[in-house]
């Protein structure tokens, strides 16, 4: 497995435009939760208590591999992900028109603003090379947010000794 630095440096190498950054502060998260609605709607009740959903699946294999990659940030993602799950469930509640539209036109909104965004870069996506990166990308935009908030300098300073700096 991949060190954290380098799954996020080979990432950030296809994000050195600010814009590009920006956009993605809006489109992954809209297709991180678009997925989790889309995948909360077929559930297996396990006990009464106890219900199993592939999003539920998906985020726990997730937050898993951030765990592995790094204990403090894969905690972090871990209460994200358990946050867009919670936040998720009242549309995969909601009738099968409304939640299938919701769902799929998250998505599709959230890639509008990552294929933007790679326009600005003038890169294809991440992922196009290494399907890991749609796994890495959630990660990434936490991370740049923590980096803004003044945290994790010395991750800053090796992504950027690998991909470069932000533009």
């Amino acid at each position: 497995m991949k060190s954290l630095v380098s799954q996020l440096a080979n990432y950030a190498h296809y994000h050195r435009d600010m814009r590009n950054i920006y956009t993605h502060f809006i489109g992954i998260p809209l297709i991180v939760y678009a997925l989790a609605v889309l995948l909360s709607r077929p559930n297996f009740t396990l006990t009464p208590e106890l219900t199993l959903t592939p999003a539920t699946i998906a985020v726990a294999i997730t937050c898993v591999y951030y765990l592995f990659l790094s204990l403090s940030l894969g905690l972090v993602m871990t209460v994200l992900m358990a946050a867009v799950l919670v936040g998720a469930a009242p549309l995969a509640a909601l009738p099968w028109p409304q939640w299938l539209g919701w769902g799929v036109g998250l998505f599709l909104l959230g890639w509008l603003f990552q294929f933007v965004g790679h326009y600005f870069e003038g890169k294809k996506p991440a992922f196009v090379d290494d399907l890991i990166g749609l796994v890495i990308g959630p990660l990434f935009v936490v991370v740049e947010l923590l980096f803004m908030l003044g945290l994790y300098k010395g991750l800053k300073q090796d992504i950027e000794q690998i991909a470069g700096k932000v533009r």
